[in-house]
């Protein structure tokens, strides 16, 4: 059996210990070489021997998208490694302030949007004329914050909310290039960031991680939290052939716990 992804190249940006390690694997898994992108090299190198475990090339290029130098540097390596790209995953992160607006200083909104929007936007920019020539796909990797209006996450959702107008946009203005743009949006993802979050809270309150991921998920349909895996699924089909006729769509992937 052929895979989702059999002969893409896929461009992987923020690659980390959990969504975007598991975008990265996925992808490998269902027969793409990559490119790996992130600010830590440490990370890239960790991947990219998972990669190679399982058959695939992974390319691993330390890159800033804040950076027009560095992302223009990723943009050409990537078509230089391989001949061709196929999708671009965008899936940058930035742990938010955690405050209320009121709270918030400006330029911690400033630093979400160069991240979330502008160095997003850059690296759809770079790669639209390799995407224009394998009429390829972009996924943006979104939050449930854009769902919601929960106190202390408004710098977030200010940024997040802004990449969701722009993804439509892109979907409008690349799709007669045959470029197809999508954003999946999860929820809580149950990886190390998470659990690890967990944890501090449980150590604050004098309880444990389970018990904070059992109140967590007692709000969900499915009762529990979506795991890394599960997300990078729904990228997967996004990026893939069998979503040839989506553009322009949010995929929510969060267990149940929001509707849309």
């Amino acid at each position: 059996m052929t895979g989702l992804l059999d002969g893409r190249v896929v461009v992987v940006s923020g690659v980390g210990p959990s969504l975007g390690r598991s975008i990265a694997l996925r992808s490998a898994a269902e027969g793409a070489d990559l490119v790996l992108a992130a600010r830590t090299p440490s990370y890239l190198d960790d991947v990219a021997k998972e990669v190679a475990g399982l058959g695939r090339r992974a390319v691993v290029i330390p890159t800033d998208i804040t950076d027009e130098e560095s992302a223009t540097n990723l943009a050409v390596r990537a078509v230089d490694a391989y001949g061709h790209v196929d999708a671009l995953i965008n899936n940058a992160f930035a742990i938010p302030s955690m405050k209320d607006l009121a709270h918030t200083a400006f330029s911690s909104i400033q630093r979400g949007l160069e991240l979330s929007l502008f160095g997003t936007l850059r690296l759809s920019h770079l790669f639209t004329p390799a995407l224009t020539a394998s009429h390829g796909s972009i996924v943006m990797i979104n939050s449930a914050v854009i769902r919601h209006s929960q106190p202390k996450y408004g710098g977030y959702k200010i940024a997040k909310a802004s990449l969701l107008a722009m993804s439509q946009t892109l979907a409008s203005e690349l799709g007669p290039h045959g470029i197809r743009v999508n954003t999946v949006a999860p929820g809580y993802i149950w990886g190390e960031t998470l659990q690890g979050y967990f944890a501090h809270m449980a150590q604050k309150y004098g309880t444990t991680s389970e018990q904070i991921y059992e109140q967590t998920a007692s709000a969900i349909d499915l009762r529990r939290l979506p795991e890394p895996d599960e997300v990078a699924d729904a990228v997967v089909f996004l990026a893939s052939s069998r979503a040839r006729a989506i553009t322009g769509q949010c995929l929510d992937v969060n267990c149940g716990e929001y509707h849309h």
